[in-house]
């Protein structure tokens, strides 16, 4: 077992097991849970990895020697955890490790209501308490006050049904019509929620979607491609598949299923920018006026879609942390990041890539034009993509950019979250990784040849 604080990051838990993460640690952090949160109920769901059960299950030994009662909800995605923690009004913590590589596991924690717990909001109490408990000998040697009078008990309960049901209250789906819809699930969570969500439930109704499985076994070794839509090329089998049978779209989850990538009618990849414009004009149709959160490497599109339609865009730096807070603080309806992760007020403020694409298949459903013309609608611009620049010293190389920029006219400077540039027709972001020696650059124009234009030069001056 390592170091407890190579593992807890900002807003998670994530190490390689069992070198970085074990039982003994998940043990540990449960007790630690119980106690900083002092919950007397969590709920606790898992994904599909060899280990995910395991160590929720040492998470459950941990919780209840503090005498607090486990809900054990199982196999979920971590939108499925989230429901469980809103409905049932309980702190819950998701063992995945969403994407990452199958040696790696991981921990997503919130309070009652999914509110998440990040560092500054107990993660980092939750990680020293852990640290103590495992230094005095785990979590029987390690409680305080001679431990409770008794232990609490775990119990087993299917949240899938529920789950289900509640999203399809969220997205009106009554009147569309038959689709042929292909589902990547790149053998995650999807794979589990899926079929629940789109076909029939407890009622015995379902949805006029013929489904298109690919990947749909369970498999925390990914066989296939990574579970992590963002790349292209873990989209190559759904874009050939969706060609292939005539599908009206496709959809790419990724490994705890908490994230929905789309593909059109022609195979190609859709923006997420795109969908979170979609989306938020579909959510201020239900709800007028109401603010809506964009990332500020999102397309200029998205809040000027959404000032058209009558909202309120607020602009936020990358992270989900940021998104959740603001969409907190504005009451905000809706919220959409660049990296396809889409929040919703009526989901406890939490993302769901179910709901998203629930949305996409109401907007396509409702008309009969194919999706790359509905979604066509909402694409106004060319976007470069984020690229990566290995560089020796990030504040030096993003100076030079600036110092390059600052000698034209009509162009505008901010510092949100890193450097953003903005000038007549075009804009590009400049983030530093947090975690390598990396520039990430996003740039945006009015059409490719101005795109690409800005891109490389950019590109250039980082690179020199």
């Amino acid at each position: 077992m390592g170091d407890l604080a190579k593992i807890f990051k900002a807003y998670d838990v994530r190490g390689v097991v069992p070198d970085e993460f074990d039982e003994d640690a998940a043990e540990a952090v449960g007790a630690a849970f119980a106690e900083v949160t002092g919950a007397d109920r969590l709920v606790v769901a898992h994904d599909m990895r060899s280990s995910s059960g395991p160590l929720a299950a040492a998470f459950a030994r941990g919780a209840t020697s503090r005498g607090a009662g486990v809900v054990d909800a199982g196999l979920g995605s971590t939108d499925l955890l989230y429901y469980a923690s809103g409905s049932l009004g309980l702190p819950g913590v998701m063992f995945t490790a969403s994407h990452n590589p199958a040696r790696y596991n991981g921990m997503k924690m919130c309070r009652a209501g999914a509110v998440p717990i990040g560092g500054e909001t107990g993660l980092t109490e939750i990680r020293d308490r852990a640290a103590e408990i495992l230094k005095a000998g785990g979590a029987a040697a390690g409680a305080t006050g001679g431990g409770p009078a008794e232990k609490g008990t775990v119990t087993a309960q299917d949240m899938l049904a529920g789950y289900a049901r509640h999203l399809r209250t969220l997205v009106d789906l009554s009147g569309i019509r038959p689709l042929k819809v292909v589902v990547d699930a790149g053998n995650g969570m999807a794979g589990h929620t899926v079929p629940e969500v789109f076909g029939p439930g407890a009622d015995g109704t379902g949805l006029p979607i013929e489904l298109v499985p690919l990947y749909f076994e369970l498999d925390g070794t990914f066989p296939n491609h990574e579970a992590n839509p963002i790349e292209p090329e873990n989209l190559r089998d759904l874009q050939k598949a969706v060609i292939e049978t005539g599908a009206d779209l496709g959809l790419a989850f990724d490994g705890d299923a908490d994230r929905c990538w789309v593909v059109d009618e022609r195979g190609e990849s859709v923006s997420p920018s795109t969908i979170t414009a979609l989306v938020a004009a579909r959510e201020l149709v239900k709800h007028p006026g109401s603010v809506i959160i964009h990332n500020l490497i999102t397309s200029r599109g998205v809040p000027e879609i959404v000032a058209e339609r009558g909202g309120t865009p607020v602009r936020t730096r990358v992270g989900h942390s940021f998104i959740k807070a603001e969409m907190a603080r504005t009451g905000a309806v809706f919220g959409g990041e660049h990296s396809a992760h889409y929040y919703f007020r009526d989901f406890w403020f939490a993302d769901s890539g179910m709901l998203a694409a629930l949305h996409v298949l109401a907007a396509l459903g409702e008309q009969d034009r194919p999706l790359s013309e509905v979604l066509a609608d909402y694409a106004r611009y060319t976007a470069s993509g984020e690229i990566n620049s290995t560089v020796a010293d990030q504040a030096a190389a993003t100076a030079r950019v600036r110092e390059v920029f600052a000698r034209r006219d009509g162009v505008t400077f901010d510092e949100l979250d890193g450097l953003t540039v903005s000038g007549p027709g075009w804009w590009f972001n400049l983030r530093p990784s947090n975690t390598e020696p990396l520039l990430r650059l996003n740039a945006e124009a009015a059409d490719e040849i101005q795109m690409a234009a800005i891109r490389d030069e950019v590109l250039a001056v980082v690179r020199s």
